[in-house]
C-alpha cells in the first residue's frame, strides 16, 4: 500500500518519505529506533479529520502517531505507520493574558514563556529540557519539572482541549458540572457515547481506583481516571484523560492553559549528607518541606564525581572567571578536604516577594536541620550562586555523556518515583541493585517528590545490552511496585515502560486501561503498544544497534 501518495491526494499538508525526514522522525531521546512509513505535516484541523478517516477506511494498516520536538525518552513519538508532524504548522499562540494562554500543540515552551512573560505570567510545570520540548508534549506526557514541588504537573493547568477523535470529529473537552454532565451523556452520539462510558467505570469501579493510584504526587503511569471525577465538588473533566495519554485517545489541536505569576526573590538552602545521614533521609526532607521551598532536588555522589571530571567544560558553563569560581565552591571543596565527597546533596529554593522574608525561611529551616541532624550547610547569596548548584543538577551529566568515549544515554529506569517517607528504605535497594551492574550513571531528582532520573551510560553494541535492560527494570520495577511508587513521575510509558505497568498495578486496573483505550479508539489508530497492548518485542527489534552520534 502506497501510504505516501494516497494522503497527499487528500491534505492540504506536506507528506514526506524523504530520507533525512524518515531518519529525523525514526528516533526521540529514548533507547528506539522505528523508521516509519511516512510523515505528515498538517495545515489545519481539516488535515487531521481527513487523516483520521483515511486511517479508519485502512484499518490494521495504517494508524497515526502525534509528534512535536521528539524529546520524550520513552518511544512515545515512534511509529512504523504514520507520523503526524504538529511543530511545522501547528504552532500559533492564538491568545494570552495575564491569567490563560491558548495555542497550538506544536508550539515551543520557549515560544510560549517569551509571551507569557510579556503579561508577568508563567506554566509552571515546564521541563528541564524547556528550551527544546513543545507544549503538546508536555501535555501529552503531563509533564512536570523543578517548580513541581509547589504548583504540581501540568495536569493542574489544563483547562480546555480541542481534540480530533477517532470518528473524525474536533470536540473541545474542560470541567463539567453535573448537570452538564448529564447533558453530555444525554446525547446520541459519540460524544456521549465516550461520557456515559467514562461515567461507568469510574462510578463502578471508584474503591478500586482509590486503591491503585500510586502513592506519590507524581505519576504519568497508564490513564489518570482517578483525577477525571472530582468527589469534592461532583465535577468531571475529560481533559485529565488526554493529559498524559501520549496520543493514544485522540489528536490536540489546541490547548487552553492556565498561568500564574511567579515569584522574584529566591535563596537555595544546600545540604550535604554523608551515609549516617541516610537513616534519617525520610525525617530530612520532611522538615526542609515544613519551611514550604518552591522546589526541592538533589543529586548524589556520582553527580558529584561527574562534575569533578569534566570540571574545565562546567567551568565555562559557569562563566569561566577561575577566581570566581574558586569562591563559588568553597563550600564544596572545604567540605571534601575534611570529609570527603557528600553522598547526597540536596538543594531547596525558597522564593517570595519580599527578599528579608524569603531569606528568613531559608535560615530557619537550616537551623532546624542543623539542630536536629547535624548537617553540613550552605545559604546561597544571590541567584548566581544558586544557579551553580542548577548548572551541576542539569548539566554535569550531559557533560559527562558528550565526553565518554563508545557510551550513550540510555532511558529505561529514568523516570521514578516513590513517597520521600520511604527513601531511607527504598534508595540503598536501588543501590545495591544498580551496583551489581558495573555501570556508569548518576541518580538526580526532584527529592520533594521522590521522583529520581536515573540514566546509565552505555555501550549499546555490548552484547549484553539489551539483557541487562530487561533485568535491570524488571528488578528496579519490582522494587517501586513494592512502595506502592510510579514506575514513571513525569517522562511516561510509552515503549520502554508500558511492558511494565503490571508492577505498580492489579490485573483488574490494567484491563480498565484497557477499557479507555476501547472507548476512544477501539480499532487501535492512535498510536498503537503505548499505554495498552504493549509489544515486549520491540527490545529485540527496535533498539539503536549502532550507538548514536
Amino acid at each position: 500500500m502506497d501510504i505516501k501518495s494516497q494522503l497527499e491526494k487528500i491534505i492540504s499538508g506536506e507528506v514526506s518519505d524523504d530520507k533525512d525526514v524518515i531518519i529525523k522522525n525514526s528516533e526521540d531521546t529514548s533507547i528506539f529506533h522505528i523508521e516509519p512509513n511516512c510523515v505528515v505535516f498538517p495545515k489545519h484541523v481539516t488535515d487531521i479529520k481527513t487523516l483520521v478517516n483515511f486511517a479508519n477506511q485502512n484499518k490494521g494498516e495504517v494508524s497515526l502517531t502525534a509528534r512535536s520536538a521528539g524529546t520524550d525518552m520513552s518511544g512515545g513519538p515512534l511509529t512504523s505507520s504514520v507520523v503526524v508532524s504538529f511543530t511545522e504548522h501547528f504552532n500559533k499562540i492564538i491568545s494570552v493574558d495575564d491569567k490563560q494562554a491558548i495555542t497550538e500543540p506544536g508550539v515551543y515552551y520557549r515560544d510560549f514563556e517569551k509571551e507569557t512573560l510579556k503579561h508577568g505570567v508563567i506554566l509552571p510545570s515546564y521541563t528541564a529540557s524547556k528550551e527544546l520540548n513543545t507544549v503538546g508534549g508536555m501535555v501529552a506526557n503531563n509533564s512536570a519539572g523543578e517548580k513541581s514541588l509547589t504548583y504540581g504537573k501540568t495536569e493542574r493547568y489544563v483547562r480546555s482541549l480541542k481534540v480530533v477523535l477517532s470518528d473524525g470529529n474536533e470536540y473541545e473537552f474542560h470541567k463539567l458540572k453535573r448537570a452538564e454532565l448529564e447533558v453530555k451523556k444525554s446525547l446520541d452520539t459519540f460524544e456521549g457515547q465516550i461520557y456515559r462510558d467514562v461515567d461507568w467505570i469510574i462510578h463502578e469501579n471508584i474503591d478500586l481506583l482509590r486503591n491503585e493510584k500510586p502513592i506519590v504526587s507524581k505519576n504519568s503511569a497508564g490513564y489518570s481516571l482517578w483525577n477525571v471525577w472530582d468527589e469534592s465538588d461532583d465535577t468531571f473533566d475529560l481533559t485529565q484523560l488526554f493529559v498524559g495519554s501520549q496520543g493514544t485517545l485522540g489528536l490536540i489541536t489546541e490547548i487552553t492553559f492556565d498561568l500564574l505569576k511567579p515569584k522574584n526573590k529566591s535563596r537555595m538552602l544546600v545540604m550535604f549528607l554523608r551515609p549516617k545521614h541516610f537513616s534519617k533521609l525520610g525525617e530530612i526532607i520532611n522538615a526542609v518541606l515544613e519551611f514550604k521551598p518552591e522546589s526541592f532536588e538533589s543529586y548524589d555522589d556520582k553527580t558529584f564525581n561527574v562534575m569533578l571530571r569534566v570540571f574545565p567544560k562546567l567551568f565555562m558553563k559557569l562563566g569561566g572567571n577561575p577566581f570566581k569560581l574558586a569562591y563559588d565552591f568553597w563550600p564544596e571543596m572545604k567540605l571534601i578536604m575534611t570529609g570527603g565527597i557528600p553522598k547526597l546533596v540536596l538543594m531547596a529554593e525558597f522564593v517570595g516577594d519580599d527578599e528579608e522574608e524569603v531569606c528568613d525561611r531559608a535560615r530557619q529551616a537550616e537551623a532546624s536541620i542543623k539542630k536536629e541532624f547535624s548537617l553540613a550547610t550552605h545559604i546561597t547569596k544571590s541567584m548566581a550562586e544558586s544557579n551553580k548548584y542548577w548548572t551541576i543538577r542539569r548539566e554535569s551529566f550531559k557533560l559527562l555523556r558528550e565526553n565518554v568515549h563508545g557510551k550513550h544515554t540510555a532511558p529505561f529506569i529514568d523516570d521514578l518515583s516513590v513517597h520521600p517517607k520511604y527513601l531511607p528504605e527504598f534508595l540503598p535497594k536501588l543501590y545495591a541493585i544498580l551496583e551489581e551492574y558495573n555501570l556508569i550513571y548518576t541518580v538526580a531528582g526532584h527529592v520533594g517528590d521522590g521522583n529520581f532520573h536515573i540514566i546509565p551510560l552505555m555501550d549499546f553494541s555490548r552484547p549484553d545490552f539489551i539483557k541487562i535492560i530487561k533485568e535491570l527494570s524488571d528488578r528496579v520495577y519490582t522494587l517501586v511496585g513494592e512502595y506502592h511508587g510510579s514506575i514513571t513521575g513525569e517522562h511516561n510509558d510509552g515503549l520502554i515502560r508500558t511492558p511494565y505497568l503490571h508492577k505498580i498495578f492489579s490485573d483488574e486496573m490494567l484491563r480498565m486501561f484497557v477499557k479507555v483505550k476501547d472507548i476512544f479508539d477501539k480499532d487501535r489508530i492512535f498510536n498503537p503498544h503505548k499505554k495498552v497492548d504493549a509489544d515486549e518485542s520491540v527490545l529485540e527489534t527496535a533498539v539503536k544497534r549502532e550507538t548514536p552520534a
